[in-house]
């Protein structure tokens, strides 16, 4: 039996695609929570080029799932360009910015523990 989360209009167990939950917005960045529960979250990103998250913090470490096209992960002070098919893992409590060297899609996981 299929349960629809209204909340965030998705289909428990039954497969998505993921590169497909938004499509990219002129001179933005989309985003769409999938799971949001006490213990982490897990949130989808499309990033059109150009755009950007300012250096900030985490609590807790992340890990960037990059889905489609490429992001310049910058932490402490560092750039890594990450592409479609990586994956990258911000430390927690250390600076980092992410920017869109191309327009790119990723999935950001934080566990909170």
């Amino acid at each position: 039996m299929q349960q629809e989360d209204k909340k965030k209009g998705f289909v428990k167990a039954q497969a998505a695609k993921l590169v497909d939950l938004a499509g990219y917005q002129e001179d933005s960045i989309v985003s769409r929570t999938i799971i949001d529960r006490s213990t982490g979250t897990v949130t989808f990103f499309a990033f059109d080029e150009g755009q950007d998250l300012s250096e900030h913090t985490a609590p807790y470490d992340a890990l960037v799932h990059i889905l489609d096209g490429e992001a310049d992960v910058t932490i402490s002070e560092r750039t890594v360009r990450v592409k479609a098919g990586e994956i990258i893992i911000i430390p927690a409590e250390i600076p980092h910015s992410l920017k869109a060297a191309k327009k790119f899609k990723m999935l950001l996981t934080m566990i909170r523990s």
